[in-house]
């Protein structure tokens, strides 16, 4: 019963964290678009919402997917982290390909001297 208790409570805190940090990145996006992208500046703005989310992951981790809190915690945060790794391998691998995709596949009647200029082609 009590580690039903205790369970419950991770939940309802975790939430309740979660909800906050929400609120707050909201809140953040829409003071700086309410203010024509003055307060706080852009890149003020973008490390804020990076902060608040890499702390909503570590609440989620925690409070949701209890990582740590098993008596032999080592199998899980690995295979936690092997995520985390294939995640990055995927996200990265796409914008990489997507990026490669936008450069071949220009369309319009300059393509070939843009192509020739980046490259740094001389004639």
């Amino acid at each position: 019963m009590n580690s039903l208790v205790s369970a419950r409570r991770s939940y309802i805190v975790g939430y309740g964290l979660s909800f906050i940090l929400t609120i707050v990145a909201f809140a953040a996006v829409g003071m700086h678009l309410s203010s024509h992208h003055q307060t706080p500046n852009d890149q003020i703005l973008m490390m804020l919402l990076v902060v608040f989310a890499i702390t909503q992951l570590i609440v989620q981790v925690v409070f949701f997917l209890h990582l740590g809190k098993e008596p032999k915690p080592r199998l899980n945060l690995m295979s936690f982290l092997f995520m985390i790794l294939i995640v990055v391998i995927i996200a990265f691998g796409s914008l990489w390909i997507m990026q490669n995709l936008n450069y071949h596949m220009l369309h319009g009647t300059d393509v070939d001297k843009y192509i020739i200029k980046n490259e740094g082609i001389h004639h």
